[in-house]
């Protein structure tokens, strides 16, 4: 440590105690030399390499596979302003992959433990962590950043931080404020395949505009589960879909919460009750978390390489040196190595990033429970529980609400009544609310014959 101490110096760039000579030289190399590929109006300069050094703020959400590794890269490449968001504790299983753990973290914040390991390991490097969700944060905190870095597994969360970003942008005369974007670096894994995209909100296409892309979760028949269960996840989809709503086992209106161990304790002990039943195996504390949440499996290769493409984007957004994406990777090790970038186009109808109400075409004898319907099922919607209100008569109402237990046991009823029995008009707008988004999103009801 001594010699290390001998080594260091004010090196001119930073000011700071922890540089030593030569630290930055290969950052140095794409940022004050011109080159072929550079960007048209990019001019070779010290200040890049201050602005990283100094000034830049990144926030990265998630803190697991693909996090940790995100977590490294911008660290090790000179962001040294990082803020880390994740919900999740450290379980056994995630030290395969999330290197920035030990058995001695389990347990504790992923959040927290990485932004600590980091810091110890990255002279000069400040992380701060955020053990909650994204959803606990507010407008005034995602506004303090330059870029933000998503390493999810989560297409609900996806779309809330898609809107909340949009819901940032300041429009003049129609067009947006450029001062008001924030760009959003999107990197998702799924076993050998993967995908890295740059996202300039209200400009290029947002994650709802290629909604269609994802694909959609594993459904089973209704029937197989109540009658014929066959597999281990059959049992514990019954307890989840069938017995939790009955039993209420933590309270009337408690949602079942996969990351609570307690949740998951009790839908894995009744999972097994249900495969004795039928004489099934295979049922364990993983396997229910891992339906409950929907976890799919990680590979770190995919998780390195994917971090990696994200992490170089926001170097080149960040020090304006190279041309960024345009605007959607996609990567593929299954059978060889494949990978393919195309321009994702933006949705003039998106739910998400357009600006006009979306049109809803239902006749005035549909039911409630019908646009329910369109709103969770529709591709280019997926909505989870929306809510439905709308002005009636002069006065705010609420046609349905699901996420409390009481409202949506009064509005129940207006599920089976038409449209028209409940007041609504042609040309009636509806404000939607739902868990994928910050925003309330406006349809505009148009009656058809």
């Amino acid at each position: 440590m001594a010699e290390m101490d001998e080594q260091m110096v004010v090196d001119g760039v930073s000011g700071c105690s922890c540089e030593w000579e030569g630290r930055w030289n290969h950052v140095k190399k794409f940022l004050e030399r011109s080159g072929p590929f550079t960007h048209p109006d990019f001019e070779p300069s010290i200040e890049s390499l201050q602005f990283l050094l100094e000034t830049c703020k990144i926030l990265v959400i998630g803190a697991g596979g693909l996090g940790c590794e995100l977590l490294k890269d911008l660290a090790l490449s000179g962001f040294r302003n990082i803020d880390v968001i994740d919900m999740d504790t450290i379980d056994v299983s995630n030290l395969n992959r999330q290197f920035l753990f030990r058995p001695k973290d389990v347990g504790q914040p992923k959040a927290e433990v990485a932004a600590d390991f980091i810091n110890s390991r990255i002279l000069g490097c400040h992380v701060v962590p955020h053990f909650k969700k994204i959803q606990d944060l507010d407008e005034s905190f995602y506004r303090q950043f330059h870029i933000i870095v998503c390493g999810l597994d989560s297409i609900v969360a996806r779309r809330w931080i898609n809107g909340m970003l949009l819901s940032l942008l300041v429009y003049k005369d129609g067009v947006v404020d450029q001062g008001s974007i924030i760009p959003l670096i999107d990197g998702g894994t799924e076993g050998f395949k993967g995908n890295a995209r740059v996202i300039f909100p209200g400009m290029s296409a947002c994650i709802d505009c290629t909604l269609e892309l994802y694909p959609p979760q594993i459904n089973f028949p209704m029937c197989t589960i109540a009658s014929m269960p066959r597999l281990p996840e059959h049992c514990i989809e019954y307890v989840r879909i069938l017995q939790w709503p009955r039993e209420t086992p933590f309270g009337d209106g408690v949602a079942l919460d996969g990351d609570d161990p307690e949740h998951i304790q009790w839908v894995y002990q009744r999972s097994l009750e249900r495969a004795a039943e039928f004489n099934i195996t295979g049922v364990t504390y993983r396997l229910a978390q891992g339906v409950v949440k929907r976890i799919i499996p990680a590979v770190a290769s995919t998780n390195a390489v994917i971090a990696a493409a994200c992490t170089t984007e926001v170097f080149k957004i960040a020090t304006s040196a190279y041309l960024p994406l345009n605007n959607y990777m996609v990567f593929n090790d299954v059978d060889g190595l494949y990978s393919y970038t195309f321009a994702a186009e933006r949705k003039e109808n998106c739910s998400a990033c357009s600006q006009i109400p979306l049109d809803l075409h239902f006749s005035p004898s549909s039911k409630l429970q019908e646009v329910m319907d369109y709103l969770t099922e529709n591709a280019s919607l997926q909505m989870k529980s929306p809510a439905i209100t709308a002005t009636v008569e002069g006065k705010n109402k609420t046609l349905y609400l699901q996420s409390v237990a009481s409202i949506e046991q009064r509005t129940r009823p207006n599920l089976s009544k038409t449209l028209k029995e409940l007041g609504l008009t042609n040309g009636q707008e509806l404000a939607v609310a739902d868990v994928t988004t910050p925003q309330t999103v406006l349809f505009k009801l148009s009656f058809t014959s």
